[in-house]
């Protein structure tokens, strides 16, 4: 793995490009301010892939997890009828919801 070269300081206009892409209004003031922390962060980020070795495997956490889950058993529940006289509106035995994006049904 090769080491990641040492990047100059973010720049005025990398920091203006990037609030521009995240459609940020910011004054120049809030410019400079953001451009140095984020340039920390970058940093950093470069020093974690510094230290990375081919040999140690990615993880997601310092020590094995395994889920815990409850058994899948089917229990009483309300009857539909009950249920659906307290929607706001069901058709065919179904909650009715407002279309989305246009939808056909």
């Amino acid at each position: 793995m090769s080491t990641p070269t040492r990047r100059e300081r973010l720049s005025r206009q990398e920091g203006a490009h990037l609030a521009h892409l995240a459609r940020m209004a910011v004054s120049d003031e809030e410019l400079d301010l953001f451009a140095g922390q984020l340039d920390v962060v970058l940093r950093a980020v470069a020093r974690v892939g510094e230290v990375a070795s081919e040999d140690v495997p990615p993880t997601t956490h310092a020590v094995p997890m395994t889920n815990v889950f409850r058994p899948d058993v089917a229990r009483p529940c309300l009857p539909r009828d009950v249920v659906l006289s307290q929607a706001p509106a069901a058709e065919d035995g179904r909650f009715r919801v407002p279309r989305i994006l246009g939808e056909e049904a």
